[in-house]
């Protein structure tokens, strides 16, 4: 059985901030490379944690999560948009932080209202992705309208980010959901079984 004190809460809190490191700086732990684009799988961790441990330490892992990506982007960037883009701290640690926040109330808000706790893994893994997806894809599409941008990412004028930004969405965003979706229950559930005895 496992007792839960203050001590092993922290433990447990410590255990996922080093995976979160993990999967920042190690290839193919965090970030898939796939052409000039990664797919993020870090997400899915800051999701588990913040369904075991509750919205605040989801968001503080979030924000270990964005601060690694944002340290990453000057000295490790793995593209020239990542120097570009990912050097702001509102595009690489504010959608973090959220996902871990909104993921953790998420997760708490279907169990209170008493859906099956698979559906609400579910459901919390998909929607936590998507928030890292289109916060992060709306704010370049904010704050990155430039010509420099625009050449980053291979398109003729800024008013064409638009449409490759939509494209970001589909080829990155949709298999990041479905691959959250599917994991974070898979993964989750053994995990909450032992958290909750």
């Amino acid at each position: 059985m496992i007792k839960q004190t203050k001590a092993f809460h922290l433990a447990i809190l410590a255990l996922f901030i080093a995976i979160v490191i993990l999967q920042s700086f190690v290839p193919f732990l965090g970030y898939i490379p796939v052409g000039p684009i990664n797919i993020t799988i870090v997400q899915i961790t800051v999701i588990i944690a913040a369904v075991l441990l509750g919205p605040k330490d989801g968001a503080l892992l979030g924000l270990v999560w964005g601060l690694l990506s944002w340290v990453r982007a000057f000295v490790a960037p793995t593209s020239p948009l990542s120097t570009l883009v990912f050097t702001n701290p509102l595009v690489s640690v504010v959608p973090r932080v959220l996902v871990g926040l909104f993921a953790g109330y998420v997760f708490l808000w279907l169990t209170r209202a008493h859906w099956r706790q698979t559906w609400a893994l579910i459901v919390t893994g998909a929607v936590g992705s998507a928030l890292n997806t289109l916060l992060v894809v709306g704010l370049i599409g904010i704050f990155y309208r430039t010509p420099a941008v625009a050449h980053a990412y291979g398109v003729s004028s800024p008013a064409l980010l638009g449409n490759v930004l939509m494209t970001l969405v589909g080829t990155n965003g949709i298999p990041e959901l479905i691959l959250s979706a599917i994991v974070v229950p898979i993964i989750a559930t053994p995990l909450l079984k032992l958290w909750r005895r």
